[in-house]
């Protein structure tokens, strides 16, 4: 491919994809710059660093989960949303497991604001309302949810529920009747 047509875009893309091929980690500037066939040196003219470089990927995949996850709690509320959610955002993780690990990356300030984190947390408070929380309740609440989801699916992909009888899928349809069961009757401060 033509140097000429490299874009910070472009480079961006090809290194969401590389992440969710062969990981996260494996993002570099070498492994993406023979992507394109072009020296490393030619990817600094569209993208500062490694660190730039995988804070994009982090920022295009929080935009493609928050869409993802927009489009499914879409007219939906209480339990549908928080199941639609749910299950939006493992499907994600699923399909991309690279971008889902670049989600996790910790952002700078300024680049954190500018992404689509703050959409996320919107959304999940948004299904809270549902449950009629308020402060303090309604911050522990999304950091069960997050902690929830986010360690059923790196326990799942990494093979922890692998053995056994019963599938995944059957146990995160009852973790989401038993978040929903403790959401509904939250304890009091």
């Amino acid at each position: 491919m033509a140097r000429a047509g490299l874009t910070p875009t472009r480079i961006i893309d090809a290194a969401a994809d590389l992440a969710d091929k062969d990981g996260f980690e494996s993002v570099s500037m070498s492994a993406v710059a023979r992507l394109f066939e072009v020296k490393d040196a030619s990817l600094y003219a569209h993208v500062r660093s490694l660190h730039e470089l995988r804070s994009g990927v982090a920022v295009l995949s929080l935009a493609e989960l928050a869409d993802q996850v927009g489009a499914a709690l879409a007219g939906r509320a209480g339990r549908d949303a928080l199941i639609a959610f749910a299950n939006a955002y493992r499907a994600y993780a699923t399909t991309h497991p690279g971008r889902y690990a670049a989600t996790q990356m910790t952002l700078e300030p300024d680049v954190a604001e500018q992404s689509a984190a703050a959409r996320h947390a919107a959304m999940t408070r948004a299904i809270l309302r549902g449950y009629a929380l308020n402060e303090p309740d309604e911050t522990d609440a999304v950091r069960l949810l997050h902690a929830t989801f986010h360690g059923f699916v790196l326990l799942e992909r990494g093979g922890g529920f692998s053995r056994g009888t019963r599938s995944s899928s059957a146990s995160w349809d009852r973790v989401l009747d038993a978040l929903h069961t403790t959401l509904s009757s939250w304890p009091s401060s």
